[in-house]
């Protein structure tokens, strides 16, 4: 009836009825004939699928992930993974904690890398390294095995990525030829890790995404796969008492690829990441259930590998004598490592009733906040200027600790006079407009001394003991930071 309708209707809008209804009637025919055809995905009761972006769960099979709209990210999930498909049940029986002897700890021959690690590769533990493709994970651990296999360990490298000769290429150029250094490619985890994997002392899987479990479907990759190649290096290492390391890659979100339990699975996460127009990489640990999570190892790519920093306090600070208006230094920590930033600031008038306020290098919450202290509390009219910040060599700072340094490369870019010069400013600013004091101040002050600083300016309340040579500047509120500094 619907269809005479249609088809007899006079208007417009009858005859865009009448093409919605024959092409619903297409479709229709379509999905009748896929059907009969065997083309259509079967719907398998108790079946469920996984997005490989976000990991969400569903009972039935769509293009589109209703979660995070990804098209094509839906895969089996297949649950069926237990002793008979390769997991080995780890029972032990309870004894007292005493009497437990601590894991040792393998030094991996890259003193940034031990660091963030915590002092090595601890036995038994399983870290997974994630990057952005081309950001050097693979020649960062091919480096680390050589170094290893060099001081008599035996190292195992798999690849699932790249060929025998090319892993063997890359290891000439970055110079980890070493007898001890065993490497290996394929893709069947079982069979990789079944020959010399138990009698090395450091195993390295490239990557994650790429093997897979002969036993399991689905293709290397899939939320299973990935699930059981994790299981299986957890197994090495728990019952071999073996440090197995695990390659992971970065989806388009900045995460890392695969289900969440990923994560969880495993001792360490570290992430490597760096811009692609800087040589300069940072290594840094999300997860260290044998170390602290906020430390960070720095690296220079070069023709041969990658190299430490050794002093990377300079990374971010030009070290220009000449005193500008709107420049401030500060001290900032990376876990117990201190650099030396250089904040700028940069106002000009605006004829717009809405003024900008960008910020690089500092959360935009936080320079609107001290853009609202300084009008505030010291009388510093900003509402007819847009301003901008940037911390200068792409550092980003996070905490209130360069909060007075922040407030004075502002305020000397609005009165257009530069600040005290070789002076370090130090402290958190309140919304009273109060300077307080910060964590490990002492050590801060050594790392400006050491940079050839003169001048630091912090709280008067802080308590701590500070290094001769250095001319100390306490203030209490930030309008008497301003007059020290002739603003």
């Amino acid at each position: 009836m619907w269809f005479l309708i249609f088809k007899n209707c006079s208007t417009p809008g009858g005859d865009a009825c009448y093409n919605v209804l024959e092409r619903w009637k297409q479709v229709n025919r379509t999905l009748r004939e896929d059907k009969k055809a065997g083309l259509r995905m079967p719907r398998v009761k108790g079946q469920k699928y996984q997005c490989l972006e976000c990991g969400f769960i569903a009972s039935a099979w769509s293009g589109k992930c209703p979660s995070c709209g990804s098209w094509g990210s839906l895969e089996v999930v297949n649950d069926e993974i237990g002793k008979d498909k390769g997991w080995t049940d780890i029972i032990s029986a309870p004894v007292a904690v005493d009497g437990v002897k601590a894991p040792e700890r393998l030094p991996s021959g890259l003193n940034e890398l031990d660091r963030v690690l915590g002092g090595g590769w601890v036995e038994s533990s399983v870290v997974l390294i994630a990057g952005e493709p081309g950001i050097g994970k693979s020649t960062l651990l091919l480096q680390a095995c050589g170094r290893m296999a060099a001081a008599g360990n035996k190292v195992l490298y798999i690849s699932g990525e790249e060929s025998l000769s090319q892993v063997a290429l890359r290891a000439r150029r970055l110079g980890a030829v070493s007898g001890n250094l065993m490497i290996a490619a394929g893709n069947a985890v079982d069979d990789l890790l079944s020959g010399e994997a138990a009698e090395s002392d450091l195993v390295v899987l490239d990557s994650v995404q790429a093997l897979s479990a002969k036993d399991l479907p689905g293709y290397p990759g899939t939320p299973s796969q990935v699930r059981a190649v994790a299981l299986r290096a957890v197994d090495l290492a728990k019952g071999g008492n073996v440090p197995v390391v695990l390659v992971g890659h970065i989806n388009k979100e900045g995460l890392i690829a695969g289900p969440k339990l990923l994560e969880h699975m495993v001792d360490a996460v570290l992430v490597f990441s760096g811009e692609n127009i800087s040589a300069y990489r940072m290594l840094r640990a999300v997860k260290n259930r044998f170390g602290a999570t906020d430390e960070v190892g720095i690296f220079e790519m070069k023709e041969k590998g990658l190299f430490p920093v050794a002093d990377p306090s300079r990374l971010y600070w030009s070290g220009i004598d000449q005193a500008i208006p709107g420049v401030a230094m500060t001290v900032t920590l990376e876990g117990s490592r201190p650099f030396v930033a250089e904040v700028q600031a940069l106002t000009s008038s605006t004829p717009y009733p809405y003024p900008r306020r960008t910020g690089r290098g500092f959360e935009n919450g936080r320079l609107d906040l001290m853009l609202a202290v300084l009008e505030r509390r010291c009388g510093l009219g900003m509402a007819s200027m847009d301003v901008y910040v940037n911390v200068a060599g792409g550092l980003s700072i996070k905490g209130p600790h360069a909060d007075l340094a922040l407030c004075l490369s502002v305020a000397s870019a609005v009165k257009d006079k530069p600040l005290l010069q070789d002076c370090c400013c130090i402290g958190e600013i309140g919304l009273a407009g109060e300077v307080r004091p910060v964590p490990r101040t002492s050590l801060r002050v050594r790392e400006a001394k050491r940079l050839g600083f003169r001048h630091v300016l912090l709280s008067g309340k802080e308590e701590e003991e500070f290094p001769e040579g250095m001319e100390v500047h306490a203030v209490s509120t930030l309008a008497e930071a301003l007059k020290v500094m002739g603003i």
